[in-house]
């Protein structure tokens, strides 16, 4: 969805030939204005809170990483952890902090991508690279490393943060290495 974003954004820029208005500063409409950057930066801490008592509720002793996903291993086996061009299969339920499921693999069919390559959230790519096959684990993904702004325009609302219960089954090379 990004990538579309801002494929679109950079067609309409080239588009425009040059001839665009000069962007106007100091409107209340524009996104550099400190007010808006005050309330992003107020939502963030709010969703960071929110992401902190899920895991005490829920007596999560997780890892943050310093851009805001949390990652706790319930089950650890030793084994190399996934890596950058990998195919990761992985049984998992994906749900809102509030507990309702947004998605899930059927049973017995684990789900498959490719670490940070595939079209999932940002925050999952990140935090499968902590994982090995047969590890269990809990991870917190805040909004802007999930489905951001806008959500997935079906199951998961505008700036939501996400949870992800994963069952890494198997690590793969890609074809042709």
């Amino acid at each position: 969805m990004n990538r579309l974003l801002a494929a679109c954004l950079m067609l309409f820029t080239a588009c425009t030939g040059g001839d665009a208005p000069p962007a106007r500063t100091g409107t209340s409409s524009s996104p550099r204005t400190p007010a808006f950057v005050k309330q992003n930066q107020e939502a963030n801490r709010i969703e960071a809170r929110d992401l902190s008592n899920y895991a005490a509720r829920h007596g999560l002793r997780t890892h943050v990483s310093g851009t805001g996903v949390h990652h706790v291993l319930l089950r650890d086996q030793p084994g190399d952890t996934a890596r950058p061009g990998q195919w990761v299969a992985m049984n998992y339920r994906m749900e809102l902090l509030n507990g309702t499921l947004c998605s899930a693999s059927e049973p017995g069919h684990p789900e498959s991508f490719q670490v940070e390559l595939d079209h999932v959230e940002s925050g999952l790519h990140e935090a499968v690279q902590h994982l090995s096959p047969g590890d269990s684990a809990v991870i917190l993904i805040p909004s802007y490393r999930a489905h951001g702004l806008v959500g997935d325009m079906d199951k998961v609302p505008p700036r939501s943060s996400i949870v992800y219960h994963i069952g890494l089954v198997s690590l793969t090379e890609p074809r042709g290495r």
